[in-house]
C-alpha cells in the first residue's frame, strides 16, 4: 500500500477553512431559515427558493469569516503537523 501524500501548510490550511464553512453554514443555516420562513407568506417555489438565498447568503459569508478568523489564530485544520519542530503529531503505523 502506498503512503498517503501529506502536505505542509504555511498560513491557513484553506481546504479545511472551507469544508468546515460548509459543514457548519449547513448545520447552522438551514434552521435559521426554516424558523424565519415561518414569518414570511411565500407563495411560489421561486419565493422560497429567492428567501433562502437571501437569508442563507449573509449566513455563509458570516459564517466563512468566522471560521477563517479561527483557523488563522489557532492553526487550525494544519494536517496534524506540530509547528515548532515540523513533525507529525500522529503516531507512526507499520501496517503493511
Amino acid at each position: 500500500m502506498q503512503p498517503v501524500e501529506r502536505a505542509d501548510y504555511e498560513g491557513v490550511d484553506y481546504g479545511w477553512v472551507m469544508q468546515t464553512t460548509f459543514v457548519v453554514t449547513i448545520l447552522v443555516g438551514a434552521p435559521v431559515v426554516a424558523v424565519l420562513s415561518g414569518f414570511v407568506a411565500l407563495d411560489s417555489w421561486g419565493a422560497r427558493a429567492a428567501f433562502a438565498v437571501r437569508v442563507g447568503a449573509p449566513i455563509w459569508f458570516l459564517t466563512a469569516v468566522v471560521v477563517a478568523l479561527y483557523a488563522k489564530r489557532t492553526d487550525a485544520g494544519d494536517g496534524g503537523v506540530d509547528r515548532e519542530d515540523g513533525e507529525d503529531t500522529e503516531p507512526e503505523t507499520d501496517a503493511d
